[in-house]
């Protein structure tokens, strides 16, 4: 996963099935409500990546604004601390080794971490008052922060760096900002799961996009924004044709499709546990709940409508 989110999907008012909808681990929280409640959370955190009001902080800090990549290694990384580029590729993962070097190596020299995740959680602030309005004081939003942080502080952080990064901060005070806090951790919690479904399927970073833009998650142009080469896409291509995963032209062969459906499966079975805790009856109701302040973050038109996350297409 990736800091960019979808500004459609389709799926998410009607849940996407993974596993045909079986319930997780017998709860009555099917699969498909776990991956419904991502796609309806994942906007709500990509807003500090786009937000005007997050240029604006990062600018004030020294980054630069020209492209959203000098200021969305650090407001992501933060949370882990002064970490290197190694650190920072390996949770990253999908990021080429050298764009994560072009933007982690004056991260820190520009400005601290702890000054970094100041004006991220102002940049939180200021854009959702600004596309939420009233509604950031509303009871509704009020009741989803509560339950989405139930959710957040019941995951398990075991193994997952940027979760338990994200879970160790402080949590805010006001409900918005709670709200994007929860939405936080619970993104970056499956996405540590996602990649170890990844490393269980044998995808090396650059084969994890190769194979994702084989299936039509997103267009091959919008997953060079990763930073591989054309050499280094080639070359991820022939070793995924060479398993039987893609074809001469880089489209999924039957076997591809299949390995990247157990690839999400296994990723909403790693990211269940969390809504297990609620139960099935708060878990529509956070849906339900999320629907007015999802359609209010797709509306702001901050959003790219294609990324490389693949929600609605997976």
């Amino acid at each position: 996963m990736s800091g960019n989110v979808s500004g459609t999907s389709g799926a998410v008012g009607a849940g996407v099935a993974g596993e045909g909808g079986v319930p997780a681990d017998g709860t009555g929280v099917d699969l498909g409500q776990v991956r419904r409640l991502w796609h309806l959370l994942e906007p709500l955190h990509a807003v500090l990546y786009y937000a005007p009001e997050a240029f604006e902080e990062a600018a004030a800090l020294g980054y630069g604004t020209e492209e959203r990549w000098p200021s969305y290694f650090p407001y992501r990384a933060a949370p882990l601390g002064a970490v290197g580029r190694r650190r920072v590729a390996s949770a990253f993962y999908g990021f080429s080794p050298r764009m994560v070097d072009e933007h982690i190596d004056s991260a820190w020299r520009t400005a601290s971490p702890e000054q970094v995740l100041a004006a991220r959680e102002r940049a939180v602030d200021r854009a959702y008052r600004v596309i939420l309005g009233d509604r950031v004081d509303s009871p509704e939003l009020a009741e989803a922060a509560a339950l989405s942080r139930r959710a957040a502080e019941a995951a398990d952080t075991a193994g997952r760096q940027l979760a338990a990064a994200n879970a160790e901060l402080p949590w805010p005070k006001a409900p918005h900002l709670q709200l994007w806090h929860a939405a936080t951790i619970l993104r970056e919690h499956r996405g540590d799961g996602h990649l170890a479904a990844l490393l269980v399927e044998g995808l090396d970073p650059a084969e994890s996009l190769v194979s994702f833009a084989a299936i039509g998650a997103a267009s091959v142009e919008r997953f060079e924004s990763r930073g591989w080469s054309p050499r280094e896409w080639a070359a991820a291509r022939d070793r995924l044709a060479a398993r039987g995963l893609v074809d001469g032209g880089g489209i999924a062969t039957e076997a591809g499709r299949e390995l990247r459906r157990r690839v999400e499966d296994h990723t909403d079975r790693l990211a269940a546990a969390p809504w297990q805790s609620l139960g099935p009856d708060a878990v529509s109701r956070l849906a339900d709940l999320l629907g007015e302040f999802w359609v209010a973050v797709l509306g702001s038109g901050l959003l790219p409508s294609e990324t490389t996350l693949g929600i609605g297409k997976v």
